[in-house]
């Protein structure tokens, strides 16, 4: 009853969400019905747009995955979005570096770069957390910023197209990658890439991580109690600092899976971070909360948000609304899921204080006396 009433409630914050999002299409004159049809065909109305789906799903599952491992050790990662500009660039580096690698050797040599990438970001918050007390929130956030500049520095200077130089244009963006690097699709002729599998894969070695090995009960120990951890002889900064990482070390893998499962098979941004990531750090987190945080909930919840994203593009299209319109429509039933935490904290409250009601009342011992008595 727990967890059925616990899932329940990020539906209804849904359904709720999408009601303001019909009252909107009114207020402008458009057909919520037809809006409706429009969202769902642009998320699944045949296999390449299915695949678009799955595809906008990809980084969210990785950063939602990632979002799990730090909050099951009571840190929190708002640093997706650096995280995966951080993978990105380094494993883009590697592919500039050697491209001439073959693809069996290339394409994982650029995703463990990505690892590598996201993880350093994602450690340096969980050290300055550990060892100076520094505010994790807050050193994630600050780390977004530093990244969108140092990523504008680099593909606006060292890393920038030559071409771009040649023309004058110098749009931010490095040259097209060695086709080596690029990750093959699933299914022949429509746009699968590699890199769905493998986010639905991390998901499930995080959830195999946490509950199924000695590092995973280690960081869920000190996420309850560092108290208790430190005293049954668990390093509490260490696991905090890994903790970090290993979340970050997704968001770089994400990253280096929206570089070369690109069409363009470069890096690219408009400046932003939103430019490069299409918000992916922020809606990960969106997608884990909406999954319970629980990282094989994640997987769900993220191709939700995938659809609703590659949706709203169709929606737009179709109805000739304004683009901002789709925009405020994801933003509704991001709040709504988020806001819907609090409640379900309050069902599942209840929910163990009426099953403590509902538990028989063991039988009254007899005492000492009364069972000498007996016995005499």
């Amino acid at each position: 009853m727990k967890r059925l009433l616990g899932a329940s409630v990020p539906l209804l914050a849904a359904l709720v969400a999408f009601l303001f999002g019909a009252i909107m299409l009114l207020a402008i004159g458009a057909s919520p019905w037809e809006g409706l049809k429009a969202l769902l065909d642009g998320a699944f109305g045949s296999g390449d747009r299915l695949a678009a789906t799955a595809i906008k799903a990809t980084p969210l599952v990785l950063v939602g995955a990632g979002i799990t491992i730090a909050f099951r050790t009571s840190v929190v990662n708002i640093g997706g979005e650096g995280q995966i500009v951080a993978g990105a660039l380094l494993s883009t580096s590697v592919a500039l570096a050697v491209p001439d690698l073959p693809v069996i050797i290339l394409v994982p040599l650029v995703l463990l770069a990505g690892l590598v990438g996201g993880a350093i970001l994602g450690a340096i918050p969980g050290a300055l957390k550990a060892y100076a007390s520094v505010n994790e929130i807050l050193s994630t956030i600050m780390l977004n910023i530093v990244m969108v500049q140092l990523m504008n520095y680099l593909l606006r200077g060292p890393l920038i197209d030559p071409l771009e130089v040649e023309a004058g244009t110098r749009i931010p963006q490095t040259e097209r990658l060695s086709d080596n690097a690029s990750l093959p699709n699933i299914v022949p002729g429509v746009r699968l890439h590699l890199g769905v599998l493998i986010a639905v894969l991390a998901a499930i070695a995080v959830y195999i991580l946490l509950w199924r090995t000695p590092l995973g009960f280690r960081l869920r120990a000190v996420g309850h109690s560092p108290d208790a951890a430190k005293a049954a002889g668990i390093n509490v900064k260490a696991n905090v600092t890994t903790a970090l990482a290993l979340s970050g070390s997704l968001g770089g893998l994400a990253g280096a899976i929206l570089v070369f499962g690109s069409e363009g098979q470069r890096m690219v941004t408009d400046g932003s971070s939103a430019g490069f990531t299409g918000s992916a750090g922020f809606n990960g987190i969106v997608a884990a909360l909406f999954g319970n945080l629980h990282p094989l909930w994640t997987i769900p919840s993220s191709f939700l948000f995938g659809a609703l994203l590659t949706g709203a593009t169709n929606l737009q299209r179709v109805l000739q609304v304004p683009a901002p319109i789709a925009i405020a429509i994801n933003g509704i039933v991001v709040v709504f899921v988020v806001s819907s935490g609090r409640l379900r904290e309050k069902i599942d409250r209840m929910v163990e204080a009426r099953a403590e009601l509902d538990k028989p009342s063991a039988p009254n011992k007899p005492s000492s006396a009364q069972a000498s008595g007996a016995e005499a």
